[in-house]
């Protein structure tokens, strides 16, 4: 409910702060008053677009704010979706500065418009005659029947099950239209692979195998060199190692006479037994090196197809090749593994899909149930508001197709006039019909649940005499559980009220401003009776108005 409504520099309104309190607030005033500047305000803090031209005083700040206790509304799962703190005690602020620039708080926390959109609907719900819409629509309508049937823990559980089928059917999707591209590649990706597969790549070294290959190719020339090397070091007249022992015996004369000289002799030592180690293992390499013209073949062949293979995939070395073939059988893989993924989704979302269609068939059964009921009590409530032969027909009927608050559709016939054919609500149902329609859905639904605050603007408009009574009587009803608001013309709903508020422009310093303030006992005999018989009050209008609030 809203405690507390402040509203400052906003059209006519200087700086107004009013008090809010439970049941059934009257609000009137005569036309052109600013009843409607008050709804304006309000409408701002609920979201709507920010005009600077709503602002009194453009080189000043526009502040509408209101104070809400929400803690039986159940709305901490809303606050936490839209990253609000929730708190039991709530403010809205709205705010447009100079710039024409606009801003919105929730609790001091600035907020997006969408944000306090997501919210604010929640905490006020503001209906007129002119705005009466949301009856005539099939999800309204719904919703209604729900809240007699109290479907709304099994169509959370509905949405959750059809939000999983859903999810699951797009993954479906997904990987249907995969499976069909990757099925058109599955064959040239398996060729490939079986191709490199076939090569034997791992743990080949390509390095190894051109030498290998080198070697055998050359291996005449290479026993040739050798044998030619080591002849040369080996030859006992000139060869290079018989040479070096000669130099050694020549510096062995005199090394004793210099640590120098030592050094030399020691070196030419070391060299003559690396060059005699070096032509033994030349003369084994050389022994070791024979033609195999069939080694020689295969290497070759290994060669040739392993730079086959990197020109044709544009690769440089087998550890990249690898790398290609692991990728190429991961393709495969998949591919190959697609339809059993497939298969195993259809599964849960049959599974989902199942789940949702009981959860939709008992949400229908709810509803079945419930329209009697509704049906009853609304033509009961119309009746007391001067439609008498007021009838309602609900065409209920489930469908197959998973809609967002079940399989059901709904078609809403009404008449108000005995003998004439039942229409569809929003074809034959006129202005005045459809507001007090719109009273006796509201006053039913606050029997089966708490609501937001009310506020009804001029909804008895076309109302007078015992049907007035009765209308303001369901209102004061309704204000049992509930915080209802009423802008009205007529005295039967303004003595009504549990507080009384008036609207009312007043001329300071040749600049109109408007006012808001709650009447006392005697202040509200005195508008009343103002409403009954005008200006001129007479004695009858005070006693009227006094039999009125009593």
């Amino acid at each position: 409910m809203i405690t507390t409504l402040a509203i400052k520099n906003y059209a006519l309104i200087e700086d107004i702060r009013v008090d809010l309190e439970e049941g059934l607030t009257v609000i009137t005033g005569e036309t052109g008053a600013g009843k409607s500047i008050i709804l304006g305000a309000l409408a701002l803090l609920l979201g709507k677009r920010a005009d600077i031209g709503s602002v009194k005083d453009a080189s000043k700040k526009c502040v509408v704010e209101g104070h809400f206790l929400i803690e039986n509304y159940n709305l901490q799962a809303i606050f936490e979706e839209n990253d609000l703190d929730y708190d039991a005690h709530t403010i809205l602020r709205r705010e447009i500065l100079p710039s024409g620039k606009s801003r919105a708080f929730v609790n001091d926390t600035p907020v997006s418009l969408s944000q306090l959109q997501s919210v604010a609907p929640l905490l006020v719900d503001v209906h007129s005659q002119h705005e009466t819409l949301e009856i005539a629509s099939e999800s309204f309508q719904l919703e209604v029947i729900d809240t007699l049937a109290e479907n709304f823990k099994i169509l959370k559980t509905y949405q959750e099950q059809l939000r999983e089928f859903q999810a699951h059917e797009e993954k479906l999707e997904a990987l249907k239209l995969e499976k069909v591209s990757a099925t058109k590649e599955l064959e040239y990706n398996t060729f490939l692979y079986n191709e490199l597969k076939q090569a034997g790549l791992e743990g080949l070294d390509q390095q190894e195998l051109e030498e290998t290959y080198e070697t055998l190719n050359n291996a005449e020339e290479i026993q040739n060199a050798f044998f030619q090397a080591e002849q040369l070091l080996q030859e006992e007249s000139v060869g290079g190692i018989e040479t070096a022992k000669e130099a050694r015996l020549a510096v062995g004369r005199i090394k004793g006479f210099s640590t120098t000289y030592e050094d030399y002799w020691q070196r030419l030592n070391s060299a003559i037994i690396e060059l005699e180690d070096l032509s033994e293992a030349m003369r084994n390499t050389a022994e070791k090196v024979a033609s195999d013209p069939q080694r020689l073949f295969e290497v070759n062949e290994k060669l040739q197809q392993l730079y086959k293979l990197q020109q044709k995939h544009n690769l440089q070395t087998v550890g990249e090749l690898l790398e290609f073939q692991n990728s190429l059988e991961e393709k495969v893989n998949k591919t190959l593994g697609l339809e059993d993924e497939i298969t195993q989704l259809e599964k849960q979302a049959k599974q989902f899909s199942e789940a949702a269609h009981k959860s939709a068939l008992v949400i229908h059964k709810g509803r079945t149930n419930a329209i009697p009921q509704l049906k009853k009590q609304l033509e009961e409530i119309l009746g007391l508001l001067g439609l008498p032969n007021a009838q309602f027909q609900f065409n209920l009927k489930s469908s197959s197709d998973f809609r967002r608050n079940g399989t059901d559709t709904l078609e809403l016939l009404f008449t108000a006039n005995k003998g004439m054919a039942l229409g569809p609500l929003k074809k034959v149902a006129s202005g005045g019909e459809m507001s007090r329609i719109m009273l006796a859905i509201k006053a039913v639904l606050a029997r089966y649940k708490k609501l937001p605050t009310l506020i009804f603007d001029e909804i008895d408009t076309g109302v007078s005499g015992e049907i007035a009574n009765k209308m303001s009587t369901i209102m004061w009803e309704m204000g049992r559980n509930m915080q209802v608001l009423s802008i009205t013309h007529l005295p039967q709903i303004a003595a009504k009220g549990e507080n009384h508020l008036k609207v009312y422009k007043e001329d300071i310093d040749h600049v109109t401003v408007t006012h808001l303030r709650k009447l006392d006992r005697e202040e509200r005999i005195s508008e009343i009776a103002q409403m009954l018989g005008g200006k001129n009050i007479s004695e009858a209008a005070i006693a009227n108005a006094k039999e009125l609030l009593n």
